[in-house]
């Protein structure tokens, strides 16, 4: 069947065989279909969706257009956490330490920033010299003998995805529950993984802006994992306000390094620890919520996740230096106070507006061959529920742009409503799903 047939097939609502998917998906990958009609068909399946069979068909294509890892001689329990993507998300560089302190083998491999989510591999990459690009051996070798990697798509796991991943980022087919789907799990099925607990983000500040919708994902991807013999959990996470503080590639890289060292943000360390104990609990069916956290809480008060975040650094050609003084990161030539014009409660923040404008500042990429500027971003000062007086500051923007940052400084006030009465603050955890 022709690409042309395909695509239209999807545009007008069929579903499309097994056939057609690996055909296209397998000729995209190879260089034979060229982007413009990749984009096409990306577009009709946001429209259009997918159903199970066809999203698993995607899931199994992208899985076998490249290598599985294999963790079967780890003398532990080999797990894995992703997050569906939000503003200010930087659990998994806290997460992977502690795990593996704790015993877990945590073989992670991380995206690059989405939409207007950052990816954990550009926070990675703003510490100097920090090596995400791996060979595959030199990978498992680091997680069999420090039970933690951290590294992006190589070039032999799911290379399809690879390509998609990129494509989807700048044709506004982000949102898309098969598209994510068959993108999270076919790299984490090919982790070689024995668990995986799932963040699945929900709010305006989310890809999955509803409920509903975040328990549709959810429970694709659980079924998916499940189905590939992979202990799978999730978690619905509240994401109408931006996690932590910092929002910036260094910002939330100093911001994890101070959650490792007892000084984390209040909701950063409950999500952190929540996704966590989902994770120690596959390993140990006997071992209970509280016990589960309080591990954790452990390996930040006696220093030894830090110390694992700081050698892992080290032996993937990172600076550990520069992660233990934090003040002496190089700091932007300009930055913004972003102020309440009258009193009341912070009853509502545009945690996606926030996100788009943190790439206006040079923390993301607007364009694939964009480069980031690392030490751009912002502090978000007030969180949901706090009283403002009038003159209290809300945010603090970075950037080496001058231009770009008053540009987002006037887009600003738009973004935090202020209320005389006191809202209602969303839950953090709103669900699990299993």
């Amino acid at each position: 069947m022709l690409p042309y047939q395909i695509i239209e097939q999807k545009a007008q609502g069929d579903v499309l065989t097994d056939t057609a998917i690996t055909d296209f998906i397998n000729a995209y990958t190879k260089g034979s279909i060229p982007d413009y009609q990749m984009s096409a068909l990306l577009m009709a399946i946001f429209i259009r969706g997918m159903n199970a069979a066809e999203t698993l068909a995607l899931t199994r294509v992208m899985l076998d257009s490249g290598e599985r890892m294999d963790f079967s001689a780890a003398p532990g329990f080999v797990a894995d956490k992703h997050s569906t993507g939000g503003v200010g998300d930087k659990v998994s560089i806290p997460l992977a330490p502690i795990l593996a302190v704790l015993g877990v083998h945590v073989p992670m491999i991380s995206g690059r920033g989405l939409g207007h989510s950052g990816g954990t591999l550009d926070k990675l990459e703003s510490v100097p010299g920090f090596n995400v690009h791996l060979d595959l051996k030199s990978w498992r070798d680091l997680v069999m003998q420090e039970n933690v990697g951290l590294i992006g798509q190589t070039g032999t796991i799911c290379p399809a995805d690879k390509k998609l991943y990129a494509l989807r980022d700048v044709t506004a087919t982000v949102r898309s529950i098969p598209l994510i789907s068959a993108s999270i799990m076919s790299k984490k099925i090919a982790e070689g993984i024995q668990g995986l607990v799932l963040d699945v983000k929900t709010g305006n500040g989310a890809f999955m802006q509803t409920v509903a919708e975040a328990r549709e994902l959810a429970h694709s991807l659980v079924s998916i994992g499940q189905g590939y013999g992979i202990k799978t959990t999730a978690l619905i996470t509240d994401m109408n306000q931006p996690l932590g503080s910092a929002i910036g590639n260094w910002f939330e890289m100093k911001e994890s390094v101070l959650a490792l060292q007892g000084a984390g943000p209040a909701d950063l360390m409950e999500v952190t620890f929540a996704l966590g104990a989902e994770v120690l609990r596959m390993a140990d069916p006997d071992l209970s919520q509280e016990a589960a956290i309080a591990m954790q809480h452990q390996t930040i008060s006696d220093g030894s996740a830090f110390e694992k975040l700081l050698k892992i650094t080290e032996l993937q050609g990172g600076d550990p230096k520069v992660l233990e003084n934090l003040e002496a990161y190089p700091q932007t030539r300009f930055k913004r106070s972003i102020q309440a014009d009258h009193s009341g409660y912070l009853s509502q923040i545009d945690t996606m507006a926030l996100g788009f404008a943190g790439i206006q500042l040079g923390a993301g990429r607007r364009v694939i061959s964009d480069r980031i500027d690392y030490s751009s971003g912002m502090y978000i000062r007030r969180k949901l529920g706090d009283r403002v007086a009038a003159g209290d500051e809300l945010l603090t923007l970075y950037s080496n742009d001058e231009s770009a940052l008053e540009e987002v400084a006037q887009q600003m006030p738009q973004v935090f409503t202020i209320s005389d009465a006191v809202p209602e603050v969303p839950a953090l955890i709103v669900e699990r799903i299993e």
